[in-house]
């Protein structure tokens, strides 16, 4: 075993090298791993096929943003990431909600879930992901046990009572103690362990981007819903002057394609009809990125010598900021439930007892809530609205609901 905070060089190709953790994946989630257990003294290696992307024009960035609620918040405090984050991020002081599935594109019910009823914090703080990556690898080469290997990936897993063997891309390989597993949706490592996942598709796309508007964002998230999925714009700092915030904008996949093939003032057109004018005119601010909508749970949340966080365990739709936040309650667990040896068994049994139940049923809620807000037929999407207002007239469940995130 290497020693606490002994860095981990690239090695060569046949080498063998030893550390307590490799972190499979380098996006998000598997950035914040490293830097969690580097944080802790122990030595790390994170490996990722793909260099991150680290400025917005460039191509490949990821235009999508992260909400981090305020237990994601206390995660990234404790593991020294917050001070570099803090900077850049907006706060989300109030989720509004806007029902505008009416005959026309307008609101016609509006409901809003103040923090303040609940907290004297906000509910938390927003950032562009690509930002993240930026911040998250410079915090990487701030940690001494820590080694970041961008393009380099995951080829092979073997797995012994004390230890994973695990192939590099590069022909090299690495001896842990914990495979942490945050390569994606299609992780080579559950692949490897033979685990094998449930999903849910639903013929659904995301377009992700920034936009300016003329209203200020007040700090408030916005999520509206006619038909074919929410379209939610999340607060960012203002750029070059001018409020501005993220979009997601969920629609069926035709749907998407048909957004994609218009013209920049056609897009910016149908843009505007669809945000029910919550914040006045909405001009695009960047290109657009798509990503594909789906649920999905792994059958199992770890192996020997092996851990599934973030989108290798479970994928959820983008609605009420879940998905990373998800993530993020993955490596809280990891980091609490870890003794002396971060791969020992009894700890991540108990890992899996933990996490797996609870993301199980935020899937099912958030499985229910994107099929509500896909209704295409009047009556239901009526239904759909009725059964807004009167959760929202029910303060002890309003608020449960925002403690619950």
């Amino acid at each position: 075993m290497a020693a606490p905070g002994a860095t981990a060089p690239a090695g060569t190709a046949g080498s063998t090298d030893t550390v307590d953790v490799l972190v499979s994946g380098g996006g998000v989630a598997g950035l914040a791993a490293a830097a969690a257990f580097g944080a802790q003294g122990l030595s790390v290696v994170c490996v990722d096929p793909a260099p991150p992307v680290t400025e917005e024009s460039a191509a490949g960035a990821d235009l999508r943003t992260t909400a981090f609620l305020q237990p994601s918040v206390a995660l990234l405090r404790r593991i020294g990431l917050w001070d570099r984050l803090a900077p850049h991020a907006a706060p989300l002081q109030v989720m509004r909600i806007v029902d505008a599935g009416g005959a026309e594109p307008v609101a016609r019910l509006t409901r809003e879930f103040d923090a303040s009823e609940i907290s004297g914090e906000p509910f938390g703080y927003n950032l562009p992901n690509w930002l993240l990556r930026r911040e998250m690898t410079a915090r990487l080469a701030d940690l001494p046990g820590v080694s970041f290997r961008p393009g380099t990936g995951t080829a092979g897993l073997a797995v012994r009572e004390d230890a994973a063997l695990v192939d590099l891309s590069d022909g090299t390989r690495v001896r842990a103690r914990l495979v942490v597993a945050a390569d994606g949706r299609n992780s080579a490592v559950r692949q490897a362990l033979g685990i094998g996942v449930r999903t849910l598709r639903y013929g659904q796309k995301a377009l992700a981007f920034a936009v300016t508007h003329e209203r200020p964002h007040d700090n408030v998230s916005t999520e509206i819903h006619r038909w074919g999925g929410p379209f939610t714009l999340v607060p960012l700092p203002d750029r070059e002057g001018r409020p501005s915030s993220a979009v997601v904008w969920m629609e069926r996949g035709p749907e998407v394609a048909r957004l994609r093939a218009l013209p920049r003032a056609a897009f910016e057109a149908a843009l505007n009809d669809r945000s029910a004018g919550v914040l006045g005119r909405l001009t695009l601010a960047t290109g657009l990125t798509e990503w594909p909508i789906i649920s999905q749970i792994a059958d199992a949340y770890t192996g020997p010598r092996t851990a599934l966080i973030a989108e290798a365990a479970h994928v959820v739709p983008p609605i009420g900021a879940q998905g990373l936040n998800m993530s993020l309650a993955d490596l809280t667990a990891l980091l609490d439930l870890m003794g002396p040896d971060p791969g020992d068994a009894a700890a991540l049994d108990a890992y899996a007892r933990a996490r797996r139940p609870e993301a199980l049923a935020r899937l099912i809620g958030i499985d229910a809530l994107n099929r509500a807000s896909m209704m295409r037929l009047r009556p239901l999407r009526d239904l759909r609205a009725a059964a807004l207002g009167g959760l929202y007239a029910l303060a002890p469940v309003r608020r449960t609901m925002m403690r619950a995130g």
